[in-house]
């Protein structure tokens, strides 16, 4: 039976291209998006496993109607990956950093999460063997963290916490949290000189796709585990 996965911020980059590898590999990819028309566009040329869903993870009275949208039509969810992220602060430092922008990061990548996660929890408990991975950055590593991005940083450092804090709450449910890293990628956010998209979603891919038994509260790139 094909999974029922949930990808935010799918209309483009990094979403959109890991969308386009699980629909190929037969799992039916449901693109949430704020942007309905992109997302639409984006599950047309990926075919027809892929589904557009109206997504704004900001706004919690969308995020609900998006969760009673997949259950009508699906019934449950097997993967939610928390992919939307944003606010890369290269030119911030910690000791002068604008705390407007860093909780604009927060609200992007920590917040936005937890609204998703707690909304699409019901159907994920529907499922057997379900998985969260949010998409997080070895910038957000405590044991590797060095100056600089620091509203984006310290987010993606929260959004490590909530992950491994829910990871043990849900461990005796079976569901399993992880966290994954694409790595610096040619995208919007991470602007040139990145590598290939397809290869930041593949190292997400990786952590989607992790055997029942490779446990959870985990944290990836490519592959292999990073220090939190």
């Amino acid at each position: 039976m094909a999974r029922i996965i949930l990808i935010t911020g799918a209309n483009r980059g990094i979403g959109r291209e890991l969308a386009k590898q699980l629909a190929a590999d037969g799992d039916t990819v449901l693109l949430g998006a704020r942007n309905f028309e992109g997302a639409t566009q984006a599950a047309a040329e990926i075919g027809s496993n892929a589904h557009a869903v109206q997504l704004d993870v900001s706004n919690q009275a969308s995020v609900d109607a998006a969760a009673k949208k997949i259950e009508a039509d699906f019934g449950r969810l097997d993967v939610l990956v928390n992919n939307v992220g944003g606010v890369f602060d290269y030119a911030q430092q910690a000791s002068t950093a604008d705390l407007a922008v860093v909780q604009q990061a927060l609200e992007i990548n920590l917040f936005s999460a937890v609204r998703v996660t707690q909304a699409m929890l019901p159907l994920l408990r529907k499922a057997q063997g379900a998985r969260i991975v949010n998409v997080s950055s070895e910038k957000g590593s405590i044991a590797s963290m060095t100056a600089g991005v620091p509203a984006y940083g310290t987010s993606k450092a929260a959004l490590n916490a909530y992950t491994r804090n829910l990871a043990s709450e849900l461990a005796d449910q079976g569901i399993t949290v992880n966290a994954a890293c694409p790595g610096w990628t040619a995208t919007d956010l991470g602007g040139e000189g990145g590598r290939p998209v397809s290869e930041g979603a593949a190292s997400i891919k990786y952590v989607v796709n992790l055997p029942a038994d490779a446990g959870t509260s985990g944290f990836y790139q490519d592959g292999k585990s990073l220090a939190w």
